[in-house]
């Protein structure tokens, strides 16, 4: 069994911590907030996801876990150094903003000599390889995760592929450990180069942006012309070589990690000719800018906002395509009511919180919803969603 270092307890790295211990190894979690390390050394999970905490209670105590802040850490004596930090994309450098990797690779290589440092926070293409040249090292691989939200246990579990970007014999090690996990056939492990593994992670979340946004667009002009969005997306979806999945209509993508790759892989372009990629980014922007348009058409002066998230069982609104348009719905002439019982505040974005259901429904003349809930099924001929086939 290998000794593990995970640094970073968000969504990857508290999913990878916590099925890697099931499996046996010993486990040693490091983040930068106290509060999440008090939770990890009390058994529970630093993330509200249902599958985490459902194995720190039930594997305990023979779960070999423990939690340090990253200021407190010794590095030494590890295998295997998992990296999950975060990598938001700063729109003035039109970059990740990738200090919090960096930082933490730097400390591990000042304070250890020995065990592959495996990147799973998302970097620009060449990022990778530029690290090893930096520190002349070649410790440093990526290896790109693929994680729902919500769902981080089972897409861990089931994963579709497991790409290895450095092929190296601790590398094959690595892709071992994983394996160990997901019991994925060996066809479906792909060594690549660093390179590589990072320009497939930002093309895949890109491909997926991209066919949100056709069957967002395919909307709008079915809105536009009065035509049932629902029998030409399933008219078209029919076709294997299109498929019956990923296409229900939305506001727009958002969340973590689509909006940012979509953006890092255009600013990788910068000296390729390309269409495609600034198109995907810019119809993201025409599908919101239509519906605030189509929704104001409909000359509701008080307007409900239905959740801040996603999706149904997701607990992050965090760039949330609904935020967009809030911000765009929000003037003079319209007053917004936000119901997300997952907001303390009384007011978010200017605008009134309102966390009594009824009371929200009742003064509500039209309530905006990204996804249907039963919640609102008494009020359905008050709602604007684009949800035709209730499904996230």
């Amino acid at each position: 069994m290998a000794n593990i270092a995970v640094i970073g307890a968000g969504y990857v790295g508290m999913s990878l911590a916590a099925l890697l211990a099931k499996s046996g190894h010993s486990i040693h979690i490091v983040d930068i907030d106290p509060i999440k390390i008090k939770k990890i050394n009390e058994g529970q999970s630093s993330i509200d996801e249902a599958e985490i905490s459902n194995i720190l209670r039930n594997e305990n105590p023979k779960l070999s876990i423990e939690a340090t802040e990253l200021s407190q850490t010794n590095f030494k004596n590890k295998d295997f150094f998992i990296v999950a930090t975060p990598t938001d994309f700063n729109e003035v450098s039109n970059y990740f903003d990738t200090s919090s990797v960096e930082s933490v690779i730097n400390k591990i290589l000042k304070n250890s000599n020995s065990g592959l440092i495996v990147i799973k926070s998302t970097v620009p293409v060449g990022f990778t390889e530029d690290l090893n040249k930096r520190f002349n090292t070649n410790r440093i691989i990526f290896s790109p995760e693929f994680l729902r939200e919500g769902k981080a246990i089972y897409d861990n579990t089931y994963p579709s592929r497991i790409i290895i970007g450095g092929n190296c014999d601790e590398s094959v090690k690595f892709s071992k450990i994983l394996n160990e996990i997901s019991n994925l056939d060996s066809e479906n492990i792909l060594f690549t180069t660093s390179t590589e593994a990072e320009s497939i992670k930002l093309f895949s979340n890109t491909f997926l942006a991209m066919r949100v946004a056709f069957f967002n667009e395919l909307d709008s002009f079915a809105l536009a012309k009065n035509l049932n969005s629902k029998k030409l997306i399933k008219g078209i979806s029919l076709d294997p070589r299109i498929g019956m999945y990923y296409n229900n209509p939305s506001f727009g993508y958002g969340g973590y990690c689509l909006p940012k790759d979509t953006k890092q892989l255009l600013a990788n372009y910068s000296d390729i000719p390309q269409e495609l990629i600034s198109a995907i980014i810019l119809a993201n922007e025409t599908r919101k800018n239509f519906l605030v348009n189509y929704i104001q058409s409909e000359k509701q002066n008080i307007i409900g906002v239905y959740r801040l998230t996603m999706k149904e069982g997701s607990t992050n609104f965090r760039e949330s395509a609904i935020l967009d348009l809030i911000k765009k719905l929000n003037n003079e002439d319209s007053r917004i009511i936000i119901y997300e019982p997952l907001l303390n505040e009384s007011n978010y974005l200017g605008c009134e919180v309102c966390n009594n259901l009824d009371n929200f429904k009742d003064r509500s003349q039209i309530i905006i919803s990204n996804r249907l809930s039963p919640d609102l099924d008494d009020v359905d001929d008050k709602i604007f969603t684009r949800d035709i086939f209730g499904k996230n």
